[in-house]
């Protein structure tokens, strides 16, 4: 299945945001989607007859959460704040203190979202045999809400927490009780939100947070996710690996593919000579190795793909 490369840019005709009213839109400024790049996608999906598809962040930023990178609403663009580096979190007491404080107040928020129209659509897909395998970079969860099985969660998932120490691994709010139970009287004033359940909090209104460690060892407790500076695990790239030798077409949706963890998957289907496409808003780091490119919102493109 290959297709004559076209890059396609969607035309401006500006729509309303899909995020939920009331709630900040972190979807970057964008065109719907024309009658031609609609038709052109829908053929690649119909060729295809296991379709193994890479998710990132654009997909949820229309359920309301932030990424890293988007043009004018991503963090980068918003502020100069770096995200938690894994060697700043397992050598600093501070520093997760910090990260947990935080993240003890943007829980509420970040576990409350709910997939969106790409995600539905996406799950649709599995359900009728089109998609063989899905791989998000995304730690939200939000693919597994819509019902998602054929599923890897490349950087993990932050509704889980895992002990450094023994590994062992338990829920995410679990551990919001624990911190309650630890911080009954204290407070913080947020200025912001940030990707992955981070919000914007003044180092010294953390000072009096207190972290709980692992009820079985006493050990370091660490989302299960992997922070920036780490490494995926290769039992899991390895999975994703064999997931894509047995598939005969790819698509990216919502990922400019910066980070290596999930291009790496993107350089293999080069080698094996497969058919990508990529739907985002944006360049990514793969526009060369896809024959079609589409630039649009992932829920008003995806759930207007019939999986046939």
């Amino acid at each position: 299945m290959r297709l004559p490369r076209q890059i396609l840019t969607l035309h401006a005709v500006r729509r309303a945001s899909s995020v939920p009213a009331g709630m900040v839109s972190f979807v970057p400024a964008c065109s719907t989607a024309d009658a031609n790049s609609l038709e052109l996608l829908q053929d690649f999906v119909s060729r295809a007859r296991r379709l193994f598809v890479i998710t990132g962040a654009g997909l949820s930023t229309e359920s309301g959460i932030p990424d890293y990178r988007s043009e004018g609403v991503g963090l980068y663009a918003r502020t100069d704040r770096r995200p938690m580096q894994y060697s700043e979190f397992v050598r600093s007491a501070k520093a997760r203190q910090r990260y947990w404080a935080r993240n003890f107040v943007g829980w509420p928020q970040f576990s409350s979202h709910l997939p969106n129209a790409a995600h539905r659509a996406l799950q649709r897909w599995e359900e009728r045999g089109k998609l063989h395998w899905l791989v998000t970079q995304n730690v939200d969860s939000l693919h597994s809400k819509a019902g998602q099985k054929r599923l890897t969660e490349l950087h993990g998932c932050a509704h889980r927490v895992m002990c450094l120490g023994c590994g062992a691994v338990s829920a995410r709010e679990e551990l919001q009780a624990r911190f309650i139970a630890l911080n009954p009287e204290w407070r913080a004033q947020t200025s912001g939100v940030a990707p992955d359940g981070d919000v914007f909090i003044e180092d010294e209104q953390v000072l009096h947070f207190r972290v709980p460690s692992c009820e079985a060892c006493g050990g370091i407790l660490k989302p299960e996710v992997t922070f920036f500076g780490d490494n995926v695990n290769k039992a899991t790239v390895q999975l994703v690996r064999d997931r894509l030798a047995e598939s005969d077409a790819v698509l990216v949706a919502g990922s400019s593919l910066q980070v290596y963890s999930g291009y790496r998957f993107l350089l293999a289907a080069g080698d094996r000579k497969m058919s990508v496409a990529i739907l985002n808003i944006g360049p990514t780091r793969a526009d060369h190795l896809a024959e079609l490119k589409v630039s649009g919102r992932c829920g008003e493109v995806l759930s207007a793909i019939h999986s046939v």
